[in-house]
């Protein structure tokens, strides 16, 4: 049986230090407010040592700043962290793929380019491979029930439905998918299970679920009820008083297949 991954989510953005601009880590809440927490190599370094699967850098303000940040951020990142790293935000082409990958990134997650041109899904499958693709998927519940996608952290509205956008990006070449409820971003209330269990079941490529986690025991929902293959979470691991390894062995004793590292 695959082992289920824990995930942190690293979410940066670009912030003034004096005449220069460094890329900080913060928390998010549904995508609004944004708090600035620290360095975030830093801060991967901790998680590497607190024994992470995976770690997942989503630059939330790009490109509203030059890419050369985010470049730096990663370069220094994978010559110190020795784990699968994703890197997301602003990437336009396939040259921004090549420019992420080359840099030490092994995933590179895309969102707006996705929903506005979803043929840049297949050709970077095809020339990367579908294990480098990794589509982001946000989503709201909207007033009529229904849970719509949306692109640019929130604010650009698609006439996607979550459960056939996720059946359309898997048909176009992703081979992962990082699906996150705006809603529930930052809000510690627990996980959108409902909607995790239709994507999971809808598709056949590896589901991230996040957005919401408060306790150990949303990632265990997150896992047995939502079915998912992985749970990230940013906001839990960045202020919850309990690291990663004591969150895994909680998840491990309620009996969910995940590595226990020692």
């Amino acid at each position: 049986m695959l082992k289920r991954r824990l995930i942190p989510k690293l979410q940066m953005k670009s912030s003034q230090f004096g005449s220069s601009s460094k890329m900080v880590l913060v928390t998010t809440r549904e995508y609004q407010k944004t708090i600035e927490i620290g360095n975030p190599v830093s801060q991967a370094k901790i998680y590497e040592a607190q024994a992470a699967d995976e770690l997942i850098f989503l630059d939330i303000d790009a490109p509203a700043h030059q890419r050369n940040i985010t470049l730096d951020v990663i370069k220094r990142a994978a010559e110190e962290i020795f784990m699968p790293i994703t890197i997301g935000g602003g990437i336009r082409s396939i040259e921004d793929f090549r420019l992420l990958l080359s840099h030490g990134a092994d995933k590179v997650s895309i969102n707006t380019i996705a929903i506005e041109n979803p043929d840049l899904i297949g050709q970077a499958s095809s020339i990367f491979g579908a294990q480098c693709v990794v589509v982001s998927i946000d989503y709201k519940k909207e007033s009529d029930g229904t849970y719509r996608v949306w692109g640019q952290s929130g604010k650009l509205y698609s006439n996607w439905d979550v459960i056939n956008w996720a059946i359309e990006v898997e048909r176009r070449g992703a081979g992962e998918i990082l699906l996150t409820s705006i809603d529930r971003d930052g809000m510690r209330q627990g996980l959108d299970i409902n909607i995790t269990k239709q994507v999971v079941q809808s598709v056949s490529i590896p589901v991230i679920t996040s957005g919401g986690c408060g306790l150990a025991a949303h990632f265990v929902e997150g896992f047995i009820d939502g079915q998912a293959s992985a749970v990230a979470a940013g906001t839990y691991f960045s202020f919850k008083d309990e690291n990663i390894m004591q969150t895994r062995a909680q998840i491990k004793n309620a009996g969910v297949p995940i590595r226990i590292h020692t």
